[in-house]
């Protein structure tokens, strides 16, 4: 995750020139569902329909939806991480986390004024969404659900130890980009590293989206 003490790197290093994203086009007649990707000045986060097929979705009892966070172990869970948590993040990440808050009621109305895309996405592809999502979990031996391991950043929020190696062109915004392209929409290359390179290559997903 990069917050606001990470914009010169973040400068320094920015990607430029990019292939567009593909839009699959689903078959007509095709249920789809919400997907929303949401803008954290420097972190993205995806919010998509509350679902039992992800089990921790039980600990968040009466949520329309969920919006979903990953990054860095450390840097993500400090209440102010600093500019040396944020080198360690980029560097030397020990793990990675997940934080998952509960929304009832709609998306647009929890994150107001907040810059966000939505996506209709078709069943099938959804269904590829949450199984990247389900395996971005770390579970113990033998346990279907995590455990959280501390309250999150809002009312209704926790944080989940997670898989994969966090590092600085392996962050929160390319997490969400590959969980896209694990539901069949080709993200561009190279994957898109800040947030504004995200949502500007789901914008174009969504402009590209059929009209029902």
């Amino acid at each position: 995750m990069l917050r606001r003490s990470a914009r010169l790197m973040a400068a320094l290093l920015l990607c430029a020139g990019c292939s567009g994203p593909v839009n699959p086009t689903p078959a007509v007649g095709d249920a789809t569902l919400p997907v929303y990707l949401v803008g954290h000045g420097w972190h993205a986060g995806i919010a998509l329909p509350r679902t039992g097929l992800l089990p921790e979705s039980a600990d968040f009892p009466g949520a329309d939806y969920l919006e979903l966070g990953w990054g860095d172990r450390d840097y993500y869970q400090a209440s102010d991480p600093g500019v040396w948590l944020l080198l360690h993040a980029a560097c030397c990440s020990a793990a990675g986390v997940l934080h998952v808050e509960g929304i009832h009621g709609s998306v647009g109305e929890r994150f107001a004024g907040v810059e966000m895309v939505r996506l209709q996405v078709p069943r099938d592809r959804f269904l590829k969404l949450i199984a990247f999502i389900h395996g971005s979990f770390r579970r113990e031996a033998g346990m279907a659900k995590a455990l959280a391991l501390r309250r999150g950043l809002a009312a209704d929020s926790l944080f989940y130890a997670a898989g994969g190696g966090f590092h600085l062109f392996n962050n929160c915004n390319t997490w969400v980009a590959s969980a896209l392209e694990s539901a069949g929409y080709a993200m561009g290359w190279p994957p898109p590293f800040t947030t504004g390179q995200l949502l500007a290559r789901a914008r174009r997903l969504e402009s590209a989206a059929p009209h029902r």
